[in-house]
């Protein structure tokens, strides 16, 4: 259980405070409601782009990272499909400095033209090494417009195009940044040895005096559901075939969430999985071979995808891939099987909570689902999901007419 305090300041700011005093440390995780769903399919990446933008300076502040330094602090930042994510460490009794930086370029970036070209340049670069020139980097790239049709998921975090960024002017900037980086868009955690008087007292004196940006309200357009199987095949300098299926799943604040990610877990997490062990060790059709889910807030994938063995056709390494499927499908999910994977995921649990960080990331997150309470009710959640209830979700889920397929083969 992950104790927590919650107040809001007048400015619309959500404050979680988690105390921990067996710690010297004290950690500030700040959660910007916006990711790349949020975006304009005309101006891709710029979550992307923001989350490098931030470290480059703000009103008061021209380098992010020095102050932090000579406190003895580390930080870094993450962006995906729903949110970005910046998170510092420092000794505990340094946490203002923490507030200082974090709440000052809340209050607004400093909106240096060289600072756009420098990050620009960073993220261009980004999206050729990562995803345009290393084998299968663009996989997503290519699979999520097969995936979804209407939902802003289509497009990858990175970006739909690289033109988007290339063509990004300081108007675009400050419009992205005042819609979206303001105190009533965000969720700021303060954790470790630190008391509720103390954040309470720094967040009013820190963040309470930057204004409420405008109400958003957000209205994106729902992905239809899927009427028949979809195909793509893609040649290009590889070293294997690789294979790719994907099927749509419930959001991950749905009740059928966790009954999905532990149909993935039993279908192929780990090398005791259905598909690993049959496809991989016994009948040697993959290399290697996984399934996993998004975990992404609306409604996400399930996928499937592994490296085919050479001499292997990838159309008879799809239907292996099926006739495991079928077999879930036809006889459903063996007790013991079940309680596998919740040890497991169980296991998972326990680790992540370790890090005072991750439990700051955790209550985070669980408050965009409306109940922070959310962080401590998840493990029973899950414990509680019985074999008819992942046979329900595969019989919904594992249909040809809600996959996606997509063979990337060598040339």
């Amino acid at each position: 259980m992950i104790a927590y305090t919650e107040f809001t300041l007048d400015n619309g700011l959500r404050v979680i405070v988690h105390e921990d005093h067996t710690v010297q440390i004290a950690v500030m995780n700040i959660l910007y409601d916006v990711g790349s769903r949020d975006e304009d399919e005309n101006k891709t990446g710029f979550a992307h782009l923001f989350e490098h933008l931030m470290f480059g300076g703000s009103v008061n502040i021209p380098n992010y990272d020095e102050p932090l330094q000579r406190v003895g602090g580390e930080n870094n930042a993450f962006t995906n499909t729903d949110i970005t994510n910046y998170y510092l460490t420092v000794p505990a009794a340094n946490i203002e400095t923490g507030f200082w930086l974090e709440s000052d370029r809340m209050l607004s970036l400093s909106f240096d033209p060289n600072v756009l070209e420098v990050q620009r340049k960073v993220v261009i670069e980004e999206f050729k090494q990562r995803y345009l020139n290393q084998p299968y980097g663009d996989v997503w790239l290519k699979l999520r417009p097969l995936a979804y049709q209407v939902h802003p998921y289509k497009w990858a975090t990175i970006g739909k195009d690289i033109s988007h960024i290339e063509r990004a002017t300081m108007d675009d900037v400050k419009e992205f940044f005042f819609s979206h980086y303001v105190p009533n868009n965000a969720v700021l955690v303060v954790a470790g040895n630190v008391t509720i008087d103390q954040v309470r007292r720094l967040a009013e004196k820190w963040f309470g005096p930057i204004p409420a940006g405008k109400k958003r309200r957000r209205a994106l357009k729902a992905e239809p559901v899927q009427a028949s199987k979809r195909q793509l095949i893609v040649e290009a300098n590889v070293p294997a075939n690789a294979f790719y299926k994907v099927y749509h799943m419930p959001g991950r604040f749905h009740d059928d969430y966790f009954a999905a990610d532990l149909l993935s877990d039993v279908l192929g997490r780990g090398q005791s999985s259905r598909l690993y062990n049959t496809l991989v060790k016994e009948k040697e059709i993959f290399t290697s071979l996984s399934s996993f889910v998004m975990g992404t807030l609306d409604p996400g994938l399930l996928a499937i995808s592994g490296r085919v063995k050479d001499g292997i056709a990838i159309e008879q390494a799809e239907d292996e891939v099926q006739q495991v499927v079928n077999e879930v499908l036809k006889n459903g999910v063996e007790q013991e099987e079940l309680e596998k994977v919740k040890n497991q995921s169980q296991t998972t649990f326990e680790f992540d909570e370790v890090e005072v960080m991750n439990r700051a990331m955790n209550l985070a997150f669980a408050s965009l689902s409306g109940d922070v309470e959310r962080v401590n009710k998840e493990r029973e959640m899950m414990n509680k999901v019985s074999t008819h209830d992942i046979m329900h979700v595969a019989e919904a889920m594992l249909t040809e007419e809600n996959a996606s397929v997509m063979y990337y083969k060598t040339k």
